[in-house]
């Protein structure tokens, strides 16, 4: 889901003739109010809880103590078939221009030797939410705006809502076992881990999922880890749900790829790729197959390449294919994610065709340069 954090305002609010108190950077050491949109407040001199209330014009305020935060109002409701009001939340790192004090995020996953968190919940009934941990990645050290890569970890579901995407099978980490969903939001990237049933708390390692996103081709090791959050998505109803505790550490002292612009092998592939076409006055179709020319799998892929001018994709198949501006991305499917040495993948898609047709000339497989066959 995408998290606007906008620029922050004045550090009061005048909402329904009373003044309410917002804090705005400083420490929180009393139970603090914020009912301000975007407003936030730094805790144990370490993390910033913030309300994020970026789904709805409706009114809503967290309680900020020195552990973490309580929602006291919340007066938006959205379709469940749609995204959530808010994401009120605690954090460490950066995230839209406001980073935690002190903090050594964004640092790149190659040089992370640990990453560790602990979080409990508190949770109602009668409301639709999840409880949502989030882990944000992105190719460059980004301390703004949206990263390109999003993992949830969906400790709580309450209510017909799912994750963004579709079901690309299951995982064990952490201890338990989480079913893993695939998608994209049109922003951004996610992949969500669902709990089978509620989790009020939970000791960790962080990097125990990010490694698990990079196995599936989604990111690299030169990728930065940016920011690492816990808190709720509210879609109706929700006041007293709680983040009672939170911590996190993340440690350097991991190694460096051999080539920092290189990809390592476990987060790239050699591979290559060949694309045939067939084009018509207005319209053309593509299939794409990808061969995996190096000594180990390929266990989950993704692919990127930029379309010539006058080339839309409509449709897609064995593959999810997206178009931003010229640049297409493709992602496995749940039955063609696996590629063994020597093996191949193949999707194809539709598209509109504006003037004369010419194919795409490059090609990159989860990072590394394929060649053209």
């Amino acid at each position: 889901m995408k998290r606007p954090l906008r620029a922050m305002v004045a550090a009061g609010l005048l909402l329904s003739g009373s003044i309410v108190a917002v804090a705005l950077g400083g420490n929180a050491s009393a139970d603090t109010q914020i009912c301000e949109q975007y407003g936030s407040a730094v805790i144990q001199g370490r993390y910033v809880v913030q309300n994020n209330r970026w789904g709805t014009t409706a009114q809503q305020c967290i309680n900020v103590t020195s552990n973490g935060f309580e929602i006291t109002t919340l007066n938006g409701s959205s379709p469940t078939n749609g995204a959530p009001t808010a994401y009120p939340s605690v954090f460490f790192g950066c995230h839209y221009t406001n980073c935690s004090p002190g903090t050594n995020l964004p640092i790149q996953v190659s040089q992370i030797s640990s990453a560790t968190s602990s979080i409990s919940y508190r949770y109602v009934s009668g409301a639709t939410y999840n409880a949502s941990y989030d882990i944000w990645l992105d190719p460059s050290p980004k301390r703004d705006g949206v990263n390109q890569m999003e993992i949830m970890i969906w400790l709580n579901r309450q209510g017909p809502i799912q994750p963004i995407g579709s079901v690309v099978g299951t995982t064990n980490l952490a201890g338990r076992t989480w079913e893993v969903w695939r998608g994209s939001n049109g922003s951004n990237n996610v992949i969500s881990y669902v709990a089978s049933s509620a989790i009020s708390s939970l000791n960790f390692s962080v990097l125990d999922f990010i490694n698990d996103t990079r196995n599936r081709g989604a990111i690299t090791n030169s990728w930065y880890l940016t920011s690492i959050q816990a808190g709720f998505e509210p879609w109706q109803g929700g006041v007293g749900l709680a983040v009672t505790s939170f911590s996190a550490n993340v440690n350097g002292g991991g190694q460096p790829p051999t080539n920092p612009t290189t990809p390592p092998p476990s987060g790239g592939a050699r591979c290559a790729v060949k694309y045939t076409a067939n084009s018509w006055n207005n319209g053309f179709t593509a299939d794409v197959q990808i061969t995996n020319t190096g000594s180990s799998a390929i266990n989950g892929w993704t692919l990127t390449y930029s379309l010539p001018s006058g080339q839309q994709v409509t449709n897609a198949w064995n593959a999810t294919v997206s178009q931003s501006g010229s640049t297409v991305t493709a992602r496995n499917t749940g039955h063609n994610g696996s590629v063994a040495p020597g093996g191949t993948a193949s999707f194809g898609y539709q598209g509109t065709l504006s003037g004369s047709y010419s194919s795409p000339t490059s090609f990159s497989l989860n990072g590394a340069t394929c060649s053209r066959t």
